[in-house]
């Protein structure tokens, strides 16, 4: 009897496994092949981070752009071009060094430096919104020169969505 019921047991557990596989989806194209995921949505939070790029870095007590952080706005700029519905979010940010309101005035100037940026290539100001954390999210909150240095960033977002979890 016991053997039965941990037959049976074992066949609804095998049955669960198998309904919880991931699905993959495909089309078929009109010539037979498969045509593949294509990636993040378009106009995504996802499709931001993966194609494009979502920070600026700056440093040690900084809010000036960099070449580089110029060359993520630029893609960004381009972006926000090709999807003119959607909003974001730039959360200025700075290591914990410091006092917070030192920290909470500088993370807010980086977040408008990227703004500024932004604008200047075109993007509309009410597409835009931007918010300083200071020290109090932290991307990083290690104690290493590595861990500061990501914490000194403005992170642009689609609007809605809060990468960080800060209120």
């Amino acid at each position: 009897m016991k053997i039965k019921a941990l037959g049976a047991l074992a066949a609804v557990a095998l049955l669960a496994a198998c309904s919880n596989a991931p699905k993959t989806q495909t089309a078929s194209t009109g010539s037979g092949a498969m045509a593949a995921s294509s990636g993040p949505a378009p106009g995504s939070e996802q499709q931001l981070v993966a194609d494009v790029g979502d920070r600026a870095f700056f440093g040690f007590n900084k809010s000036s752009l960099t070449s580089a952080d110029q060359a993520t706005l630029d893609r960004q700029a381009g972006w926000l071009g090709k999807y003119p519905n959607v909003d974001v979010l730039i959360a200025g940010n700075a290591d914990p060094r410091g006092t917070e309101t030192y920290n909470l005035a500088l993370s807010k100037r980086r977040a408008n430096a990227a703004r500024d940026y932004l604008v200047a290539k075109g993007v509309s100001p009410s597409r835009i919104q931007t918010v300083g954390y200071g020290k109090s999210c932290l991307v990083s909150p290690g104690n290493t020169s590595e861990d500061y240095a990501q914490d000194r960033v403005a992170i642009t977002s689609v609007q809605g969505f809060n990468p960080q979890n800060c209120h």
